[in-house]
């Protein structure tokens, strides 16, 4: 008699959203995984069709992502860098503890303002300066 060996249930999600407009940020609220893969490319996607419908203020709900690794971490840099290139900025809510472990481990956690709720992270957006663009940028001159 041969065993087989026992199966086991893997939960494969793709990431899902959907999205909310407060003044001129947008706030995506992702479920799911952001993982090399699937995850990954949707992030990519997303990020890609929201900055290029001239909305830079993004405000990513975390609260239903259950997992990110390395590849969607790096997903997430290039976002903020994406997002800055274009004059806006791209902010962090609701981490779940496991995405929260990752962020302060790879201390990725640097670069993104991170906040428990929605209230303090729409008001962060009202009085930020735009930030810094990046190295390489021209300075802007002066108006003629």
């Amino acid at each position: 008699m041969t065993s087989a060996a026992p199966r086991r249930y893997r939960r494969c999600m793709a990431l899902e959203h959907f999205d909310w407009e407060v003044g001129d940020v947008l706030v995506l609220n992702l479920t799911g995984a952001i993982t090399l893969g699937p995850g990954t490319r949707e992030f990519r996607q997303l990020i890609a069709d929201t900055l290029e419908g001239g909305r830079k203020n993004i405000l990513l709900n975390m609260a239903e992502v259950y997992y990110i690794d390395s590849s969607g971490l790096g997903e997430l840099v290039a976002a903020y860098t994406a997002a800055t290139r274009r004059g806006g900025n791209l902010k962090l809510m609701k981490l779940t503890q496991r995405v929260q472990d990752v962020v302060q481990l790879t201390k990725v956690y640097r670069i993104f303002e991170v906040f428990n709720d929605e209230d303090s992270a729409l008001r962060s957006f009202l009085g930020a300066a735009p930030p810094d663009p990046p190295p390489g940028t021209p300075p802007a001159g002066p108006a003629a």
